[in-house]
Formats: structure tokens, sequence, C-alpha cells
């Protein structure tokens, strides 16, 4: 029996320190960092030895290089007890070592991807010929791991206590916790060891969780998401029956509309600084394009949010989406924006969202071939036709109109359906050699022909 996968999802609790305890807090970072560098370099020395060792045989083989005892006086690197003075035992071995929780060591990973990517340089593996070799970059951000009771002490939900650097020694601050979400208040989620993330803009803690969604018990239907880039995504709630449950569109224009102004802004920019010809320097409009980035970012949470919203509702068995990897757009008419339209197309995004929503709920998601999924009419009537004005409306052979990213969402929903039962073999669509489209191609139509009277 395969066992189910750990889900480890992270919430954002905001703090709110006074001006001296966002001093302290800083303080902590840097002296935190200022360890980690430390120890790359020693790491880094010993390498030969430690990169052979497994994650829990490094700690203590660090330790005996570096951290002096009562029955271990003498050490190989006396220095980092005098330079980090009564430095806490458990950022210490976060710098360097990995947790019962798999948190990658931060010194080691340095260490461990840098010799990685020298040998590869070494070996002739590079970019360009004339590629220069990696280097070894200690000073590198970083954020202390805090370790329940040595270096946090959680008072409800509403303070925390944090062991902060002072400059010259290690003291307990009380912070005010402004932001929490909900994870914690799920009875089968376990905390994990926060993050203290603190610079110049703001301060949080990074709280990891570990979920174990509870085994659901689902009802005969599937959730079908048709990503198009008229309409961001068209949901259809799909039995097993064929019956069409539910239909919904999503398509937070707002959102689409402010990041559509930013990038035309910069082709504008762009003609007025090179004119007729010329190059633009590398980081032309970067900030611009960096806010459209974050636009993207919040457009794909909307969406998956609201579609495992759906799925939960209609306790779907699965989310069913098209096999869309490696398709590439093609450009339209000149003059026309259809390629830039396609390059604001969330389809990785807005799946890879609502896979990590819908698991940690216990749900899947599964994906059908994209072939003729809005081409095909539901019913059976054969090829569609797309209006060239309205390309969202489609006619079928019959005469009838219809939306064609909702005929897309509702063949999605059956082929998601006939992948889940395993019954698209000698029903609905024959294969290519009786002259018929292939299974694959099935339409909502093959459900009700499945579970049609002879």
């Amino acid at each position: 029996m395969k066992a189910p996968t750990k889900v480890i999802r992270t919430d954002k609790w905001q703090l709110n320190p006074t001006p001296d305890q966002k001093v302290l807090l800083g303080e902590t970072v840097k002296a935190y960092r200022r360890a980690c560098q430390y120890l790359v370099g020693i790491i880094y020395t010993h390498w030969s030895e430690l990169g052979e060792l497994t994650a829990d045989q490094l700690t203590p083989a660090v330790e005996r290089l570096m951290h002096q005892t009562a029955k271990r006086p003498n050490v190989k690197y006396p220095q980092f007890n005098k330079t980090f003075y009564k430095f806490p035992s458990y950022l210490r071995r976060a710098a360097f070592a990995k947790r019962r929780l798999r948190r990658i060591a931060f010194s080691a990973g340095q260490v461990s991807s840098f010799v990685t990517r020298y040998r590869e340089w070494q070996s002739g593996n590079r970019k360009r010929r004339n590629a220069k070799p990696p280097r070894l970059n200690a000073d590198t951000g970083c954020y202390p791991a805090l370790y329940k009771g040595q270096c946090y002490k959680l008072h409800g939900y509403d303070q925390i206590e944090i062991k902060v650097f002072n400059g010259s020694d290690w003291i307990w601050t009380t912070v005010q916790i402004t932001g929490l979400r909900e994870r914690h208040l799920v009875a089968t989620n376990k905390m994990m060891s926060p993050s203290l993330v603190c610079n110049e803009r703001y301060c949080h803690l990074s709280v990891p969780f570990a979920c174990k969604p509870e085994k659901r018990k689902p009802k005969a239907n599937v959730t079908a998401v048709d990503l198009g880039i008229n309409t961001t995504a068209t949901i259809a709630v799909v039995a097993h029956d064929g019956t069409v449950i539910h239909r919904y569109f999503i398509h937070p224009g707002r959102d689409i509309d402010r990041r559509d102004k930013r990038l035309k802004s910069v082709s504008m920019r762009a003609s007025k600084t090179m004119g007729k010809g010329g190059k633009l320097h590398k980081e032309f409009c970067s900030l611009t394009y960096d806010k459209c980035r974050r636009i993207n970012h919040q457009i794909g949470h909307i969406v998956s949010k609201r579609i495992v919203e759906i799925a939960e509702q209609f306790n779907s068995e699965a989310i069913v989406f098209e096999n869309l990897k490696g398709w590439k757009p093609k450009g339209g008419r000149k003059r026309s924006n259809l390629r830039q339209r396609f390059h604001g197309w969330l389809k990785a995004k807005i799946r890879n969202f609502t896979e990590m929503k819908w698991a940690e709920l216990g749900g899947k998601v599964i994906e059908v071939v994209a072939a003729y999924t809005s081409k095909l009419a539901y019913d059976g009537s054969g090829t569609v036709k797309r209006n060239s004005k309205k390309y969202s409306l489609a006619t079928f052979p019959s005469g009838k109109r219809f939306n064609a990213d909702l005929n897309g969402a509702y063949n999605i929903g059956a082929r998601g359906v006939f992948k889940l039962t395993r019954r698209n073999d000698g029903e609905g669509r024959s294969s290519k050699s009786s002259g018929r489209p292939p299974r694959s191609w099935a339409c909502l139509c093959d459900l009700w022909a499945r579970v049609a009277p002879d």
C-alpha cells in the first residue's frame, strides 16, 4: 500500500515589534548569518570527509571540529566559541545540520551546491565556452530557525517570546503577533519550527505545518477546469452519469487590466527610449515586470482558491485539468495582441496552486488529453465552428450556439470520469483503427451512452 504523501505548508505570522525589539531581531538575524558564513569555511575545508556523511552524522562531526565542551576541551577551531559567545546550541545546529523534519542545512547545502557546480564546470558542462568557474558565496540571505523551548515560547497566539541577541548577550523578548492564518486551528496539523524573517521592511515568522488531511469520502463527480485567455477559468462539476451539476466562470478582470496596463506602458517607454533603432539595457522596466509578476501571482491564488472551494463544496473525487505541458502559443494576425495575451495565460501557475491547495484537503488533481476538448461538441454532433468575431462562441453542427470554454469544460470532465473509473475501453469512442476518434478524445455524450439502457 502506498504511503500517504507528507504535505508541508507554511503560514506567515505577522509580528509587531517595537522599534527597540526590531533592532534586536535584526541583530539576531545578523549574528546567525555571521555564524553560517563561519561554518561554511569549516565545512568546505573538511568536505572530503564531511561530504559522505549522513545528516545525523554531520552534526556531531562538525561540532567535534569547533565546539568546546568539558569533555572535549581541545578542538581544531576554538575561535567559534570566542567569536559567537553563548551562541544557542539549537541555532548553531540549525546553521549546518538537518533536523528530523528534513530542514535543509544552510551551510552544508551551500558547500554541497558549490562543489557540485564546480565539478560540472571542470567536466566541461558549461552554458558558454568561456564561462567563469562558480564561486563559493557564504554571504547569502538566510534566516534563523527557532526551536520550541530553546529559541521561542508561544503564549497563546497573541504573543511569542523569542531569544534574541542584543550585541553582547542572548536575552528573551516578548513580541506581539498581529496576523495569523487558520492552519494552527486544524487539530491534525503539526506545527514545525518557525523561521524568523526580519529585514528593513517587515518582521514575521514563517511557520511550516505538517498537514495530515483526513480520509475523504467523495461523491461520484469531478470538478473540470478549462483554462483560457478570454475567460481565465471555466468550471463544470460533472457526475459519473454525465449530469452537469454546476458550472461557474472565473475571470478577475480588474487584476488582469492592472497587469496589462503596466505591460502596455513598457512598450510605450521602449519606443520612446529606442526610437527607430537601438537596444534596451538589461534592467529596462525591471520594476514594472516585477509588479506584473506579483499581480500574476495574486491572480493565480485567487483563481485556484475559488476552484478548490467549488470542488470542496460538491465533495468531488478529483479536479481535472488539461495536460498543457509543452504547449507553445502561436501568434495571431499582424498587429494583434494575441501573443501577448498568451504570455499572460497562467495555465501552469493556476494548475500548480490548485494542486497544492487541494492536496492539503486530501484531494487529487488529474490531467487528461487536451486535444479536441473545445473542438468537439459535447453532445456528440461533431466538430464545432468558432465565431471569428467572438471566439468564445461556438456553433454546433446542429446549429446550437454554446460557450466554447464551457463546452471544453464538459468534455474535460467526461474524460476525467473515464480516467477515474477506467471504463473508457470498449465504451464510448473507439480507437483510430475503427475510423472514429480515439478513446482519449471522449466527450460528455459518451458518459450518457455508458449509462443509457440498451
